[in-house]
This record gives C-alpha cells, sequence and structure tokens, in this order.
C-alpha cells in the first residue's frame, strides 16, 4: 500500500494546515473567482449582436474532431505546430490526473473509474501519462526559448501598439512546466520512499519526469521525502488553480474558447454574413445605423473569437496586405478589439468608454487595405474568420459617409450605369460583334422574350475593358468549337456586385442582385458558366435561386475529357505556372481543375510556385480593389511574379481577369517584359485549340 511508504495528502499537514481542508478551499476559491470572472467575460456577448450557429450539427462536430483535437492545421508551421500539438495532446491525456490530483487532497487512494492503478488500464494510463507529461515538459521548454529568444518575425508588435505577450506566453508556458514537474516529483518521491523502506516500488518508465525526480531523491531520508511529496502536491495545486484563474486574463483564454469556436465555426466559405439576420430590406432601412462602429456591435460569435485568438500570428503572416505593408495585420484587429472589450468590461473598476473603433482603436487604411483573399482564414488552426468582421466594419464607414475618394466615383457609376466604369448599357456586349464570324454570341433581348438553355455571365471588366474582353472572345470561341451554344444578357446584365458587397454598400448590392436574378430567371437558362471568378463567386454564394454556376475551367475541362475539344502542343521553350484567385481557390476550392485543363495541353511544361493552391498569394486586384489607392511599400503582384521567376516560369497563367490586369502590370513594373506573359486560362486553351480550319485566333502564350 501507498501510504506504507508516505503519507498520503488528504492525512498530512502543510505548514500546519491539513491538506484536506486546503484542497476543499482552494478548488472552492478559485472556481468561484473563475466564475466571476467567465461571467463577466461574457457580458459583451450576451448584448452583442445575435448570429446563427446551430446548423448543421454533424458537420459541426466533424471541425471540432478534425481542427480542434486533430490539430489538422497546426503542422503547417512545423516547429510551432509540433509543439503545440505535443502541449494540446498532453492536456488531453492528462486531464485525468488532474482531476485525480485534485480529489487525492481530502480523499486517499481516489482514483477515477476504470483507472485504479492496481488494475492493467490504471497502469497502462500511468505510463501514458508519464509519457505525456515529459513530452510536454520538453515542448514547453523548447517552446520558451524560441519564443522568449529567438523570437519569430510573425510573434512580433509594433512599438506603437505597446502589447506584446511575450512574457505572458513564457509565463504560462514556466507554469505548465511547473505543473508537471510538481507532479513528476509527487510520484517520484514516492517510489524512492518505497525503494527506501524496501517496498517494491510502483514502475516508473525510464527517463520520464517521474523516474528523473526517483532518481534524484533516491538517499534521501523518509522524512525529507514526506516533505517533497507534500509540497510536491500543494505546488500542483496551486499553479493549477492559478494557472485556471490566469487564462481568461489574456491570450491564453483560447484555451477555454477555442473548442466552443471551432463548434460555431463558419461553414460556408465564400459568403457574406447578412447585415442583421433575419431581417429583410424593408427592416434594415428602419435601422438607425448600420454595420459595426463600435466593438460591441460586433455579433456575438465575432466576439467570441476576438477571445480565442491565440497571437500566434499565421494569419498576419500569410496576409498579402501585410506583406506589402499596407496598414493591415488581422491578428491585431483581434488583439486590439479583444484589449476594448476588457477595457469596457473590466474585472474591477469602471469601465473605459464604448467609443467608434475607426479613429480610435481601428483606421480607416486598415480596414480598406483588406483584399478579402481569405489567406488569413484559410491559415487560422481555431478557424477564426475576419472578412466577415471587415465587411461589417465597412458597412459601418459607408453608413457614416466615410468611403475612401478613389471608390467614391466607381460605386456612383455603378448605381448609375450597373458598372464601375460609368459606361453605357449597350456598350457591355460590344465583343460579341468582334468575333461574330468565329464564335456566334446570342445577346438576348428579354423584351421580346429571347431564351437561351446556357447563359454566359460576363460581369463588368470582361465585359469593357478592352484589353479583357479578349478573354470573353477565347472563351466563346473555344465552347463554339466544341460545339455549345451560349448567350449573353448584353445590356440588361448588370455588374455581379461581389465587390459591391465586399465594400460595404449592401443596399447598392441588393439592387444589382435583385436586376440580374429577373433578368437571368428571364432567360430561362439551365446553367451558367462564367470566366470571372468573383461573379463566380458571387452567384454561388451571394444570390438565391439561380440555376448551377459553373467556372469555364471546369467547363472546358469536361469537353476536352468528352473528346469535344482538342488541343495542339504547347511551345518546348516556355514553361508555365499557375496562379491560384482567391475567389476560384480559397473560397470555392476549385485548385484541380485548371491545373487538369492546363495538364491536357500536350508537352506542356508545369511547375509550382512556393505558395500555391490554398497559400496561393493574391494578386492584389478583385473588382474595386483596382480602383482603390492603398499605402503600400510594394505591389502584391510584384512578389507575385518574382515568386514565378524564382519558380522558373516564363508563363503565368491565371483564371481570373482581375488578376490578369495586376499580373501584367506587375510583370512590367519587375522589368521583366519580354521575359514573362500573363495569360488567362481560357485564352490559352483557345489558342490551343485544334480547328478543323486552323483560323488565326491570337496567340496566347
Amino acid at each position: 500500500m501507498e501510504h506504507l511508504a508516505l503519507m498520503p495528502p488528504s492525512e498530512a499537514a502543510f505548514f500546519g494546515i491539513p491538506v484536506w481542508f486546503l484542497g476543499v478551499v482552494i478548488p472552492v476559491a478559485a472556481i468561484c473567482i473563475f466564475v466571476r470572472t467567465l461571467a463577466l467575460r461574457l457580458q459583451p456577448l450576451m448584448k452583442a449582436a445575435p448570429d446563427v450557429r446551430t446548423d448543421r450539427i454533424f458537420l459541426r462536430t466533424w471541425y471540432v474532431i478534425k481542427f480542434a483535437f486533430g490539430q489538422y492545421k497546426q503542422p503547417r508551421y512545423w516547429t510551432a505546430g509540433v509543439l503545440h500539438i505535443a502541449i494540446f495532446a498532453g492536456f488531453i491525456i492528462l486531464s485525468a490526473r488532474s482531476i485525480t490530483l485534485v480529489f487525492l487532497g481530502v480523499t486517499e487512494g481516489f482514483h477515477l473509474p476504470g483507472l485504479n492503478p492496481a488494475g492493467f488500464p490504471g497502469a497502462a494510463y500511468n505510463i501514458l501519462k508519464d509519457m505525456a507529461a515529459t513530452a510536454v515538459l520538453i515542448a514547453c521548454a523548447i517552446a520558451a526559448v524560441r519564443r522568449g529568444i529567438f523570437k519569430p518575425e510573425r510573434y512580433s508588435v509594433p512599438p506603437k501598439l505597446g502589447h506584446d505577450h511575450t512574457g505572458e506566453a513564457v509565463l504560462i508556458l514556466g507554469m505548465i512546466s511547473g505543473l508537471m514537474l510538481a507532479d513528476g516529483f509527487f510520484e517520484g518521491s514516492l517510489a524512492a520512499a518505497q525503494a527506501a523502506q524496501g517496498i517494491d516500488p510502483h514502475f516508473l518508465l525510464p527517463a520520464t519526469v517521474p523516474w528523473f525526480a526517483s532518481k534524484l531523491l533516491s538517499g534521501a531520508s523518509v522524512e525529507s521525502l514526506q516533505a517533497w511529496h507534500t509540497n510536491a502536491y500543494m505546488v500542483h495545486e496551486v499553479i493549477f488553480f492559478t494557472f485556471l484563474n490566469v487564462l481568461p486574463l489574456g491570450k491564453h483564454f483560447h484555451v477555454i474558447t477555442s473548442i466552443p469556436n471551432v463548434w460555431l465555426a463558419k461553414l460556408d466559405k465564400g459568403t457574406v454574413k447578412p447585415v442583421r439576420y433575419g431581417m429583410d430590406r424593408e427592416q434594415l432601412d428602419e435601422l438607425e445605423s448600420l454595420g459595426v462602429k463600435k466593438v460591441t456591435d460586433f455579433t456575438w460569435k465575432h466576439i467570441l473569437d476576438f477571445y480565442s485568438c491565440a497571437d500566434c500570428g499565421r494569419c498576419s503572416d500569410q496576409c498579402p496586405a501585410n506583406a506589402v505593408k499596407r496598414p493591415l495585420s488581422p491578428r491585431f484587429i483581434s488583439i486590439k478589439c479583444r484589449d476594448k472589450l476588457f477595457g469596457i468590461y473590466p474585472l474591477k473598476g469602471e469601465g473605459k468608454p464604448n467609443d467608434e473603433l475607426i479613429g480610435s482603436v481601428l483606421s480607416e487604411d486598415e480596414i480598406w487595405s483588406c483584399t478579402t483573399c481569405g489567406a488569413c482564414e484559410n491559415e487560422c488552426p481555431i478557424l477564426i474568420q475576419y472578412i466577415d468582421k471587415i465587411v461589417d466594419l465597412r458597412r459601418g464607414m459607408v453608413d457614416s459617409g466615410n468611403v475612401p475618394q478613389s471608390l467614391q466615383k466607381p460605386l456612383s457609376a455603378l448605381e448609375k450605369r450597373g458598372n464601375p466604369y460609368g459606361k453605357m448599357e449597350k456598350k457591355r456586349a460590344e465583343w460579341t460583334k468582334d468575333i461574330k464570324d468565329e464564335a456566334p454570341v446570342r445577346v438576348l433581348d428579354l423584351a421580346k422574350g429571347d431564351t437561351a438553355e446556357t447563359l454566359y455571365f460576363v460581369d463588368s471588366i470582361t465585359s469593357f475593358d478592352d484589353q479583357i474582353c479578349s478573354i470573353a472572345k477565347a472563351a466563346s470561341r473555344a465552347l463554339a468549337t466544341a460545339g455549345e451554344e451560349i448567350a449573353v444578357l448584353g445590356p440588361a446584365e448588370k455588374d455581379s456586385g461581389h465587390e459591391v458587397r465586399r465594400f460595404g454598400e449592401e443596399f447598392l448590392f441588393m439592387d444589382l442582385k435583385d436586376q440580374n436574378t429577373e433578368a437571368i430567371l428571364s432567360s430561362g437558362a439551365k446553367k451558367i458558366i462564367t470566366t470571372d471568378p468573383h461573379a463566380f463567386n458571387c452567384l454561388k454564394k451571394d444570390y438565391e435561386n439561380l440555376p448551377p454556376v459553373e467556372h469555364i475551367s471546369t467547363t472546358l475541362l469536361r469537353l476536352v475529357r468528352q473528346g469535344k475539344l482538342h488541343l495542339d502542343a504547347a511551345d518546348p521553350e516556355k514553361v508555365y505556372t499557375y496562379h491560384d484567385p482567391c475567389y476560384l481557390g480559397r473560397h470555392n476550392d476549385l485548385y484541380e481543375d485548371p491545373r487538369q485543363l492546363l495538364d491536357s495541353i500536350p508537352g506542356l511544361k508545369r511547375v509550382e510556385m512556393s505558395r500555391s493552391r490554398d497559400t496561393s498569394f493574391c494578386c492584389g486586384g478583385g473588382g474595386l480593389m483596382l480602383f482603390y489607392e492603398p499605402e503600400e511599400e510594394t505591389r502584391m503582384g510584384s512578389i507575385r511574379v518574382d515568386m514565378a521567376n524564382k519558380a522558373g516560369a516564363n508563363v503565368i497563367v491565371t483564371a481570373c481577369p482581375f488578376c490578369k490586369v495586376n499580373m501584367e502590370d506587375a510583370i512590367k513594373t519587375s522589368g521583366l517584359e519580354g521575359k514573362m506573359v500573363a495569360v488567362d486560362l481560357a485564352e490559352l486553351v483557345d489558342a490551343h485549340v485544334v480547328r478543323p480550319e486552323k483560323k488565326a485566333a491570337p496567340q496566347a502564350a
């Protein structure tokens, strides 16, 4: 029996105070303090805007298994990921041990059901938890040195923010290490006492913390070992319950909130939350204020996001706006808003004023700098979302009449003409005249009752930009060669409104959406094809009750596989790389169709850039971003072109008109004109289509 070697905690005293008494008082007091703190932290959630997060329970549960317990995204940053997995897995394994230790202070020989040390499951668990404790201790030591001494760049904090979490992180790592050591010496002292008294000691796995502790304490007197045993127990309990109450005070609140945050995560990528859940346009018109102006205007889930941020810096490390030194770092949006909430709802004393965020906590340029590429959300290991927050903040600024000067003209043109260029509606289908002999494209006259099976939704830039019209022409020629008949809405088509919505002009978006929806449904179309990922995403995610929407890459790949399109060989001197457009890739998971379409061109040499697929680097364009004039040290497109150059490519293929514009500009400004070209996927395929009579289609690349 263990009590023959040493007195158990429940019978011992600590500085003359019975441990059983402390074993009751400390947990009760700590839990009361914790509950009070948690109640104060939950106040802003109770008062926040509503959010809907109770659908698709099985999918949400799978998210918890995959992302929370499975730590699926952690290895994307290998060193930090492995350390975090070791610490997290150790915590899960050691949770049963922590509960057991709490009760050992008041009940001798306590064990959880099924974990009796005398039985096989209990003995096996003891070995497992010793291994886990050792792994956690090693991981904490490495993480503390890494965070406190080597300090990876993504953890750095600009001086103007003055809120470096390094000290807090090292403190928490120290507390966790203290827990591992205290438990190790608690168990090791018992094993040493058993050996000293000739009692067969219980098995300790060599090279674990308890094993090392038992070796260090071997030869000590029984009285000394008793002191080690009792003191180690009390140190563990004090650290454990102090740790519990430190968690809600800062960034380590995520230890408590991250699992619920993952379960409540946004499930539909590419969508934007409504201004207010459950409100139609008439109800929105009656609201005194739209969007987010104060931190308490966010939804309760967005506030939970702020609490859940682990300050790991992955979002900002992947953010293209941050990379080019725009005044945006997603990480600091969470940190600054969390600090603001802590100030408004302090744990003691009077709260700070709940004033407007823009101008006090966040800057205008910071919020307008976001391209909504989704890189931050894609990288976050606990699925924090930023795009909806930024859109809500923009809605608040638009509602206050606070719109960047460079965006006012295109937004006004969209309202008057349905396109950001302010061009006449009748010009929208002018490009069809240039290819009427090669690919007759019907321009529907809805007033006359014209209908079509397949509708090509062109959107504004591809309709009006003289250079980008080539994409529409190329796609139409390729489809015509395959025997596909397509039609366009012409003057009846308006801008899809994709960026209009993401720039905060919700009512204008609703107008564009209503007009387009009416026109599309009037056309009788059974299928919609797009060459613009933004239109693709918008029609698919922001509109309702439309026919199926397909991107041209999927359409052309199917036609090639069906034998309706035949492609001739690529130039052997050219090396191609594919740039994933954000709204085709990250927001819609369409990564393989464009690549497989490229690979269907005989002899085409294709390489991947260092950042591709879901880590693709935004070109910096996308709808109204072409009009916005941000402060930045370099262009995003220039960084992307440099990646292509380093990969050994001389042709950048993309599948987005905005990406093509930015890539072409970046090639020129990077001094690579004549050495590298940018081409749209539809143009490239069209240039390689084998036609019965090989007419002179413009050679793309």
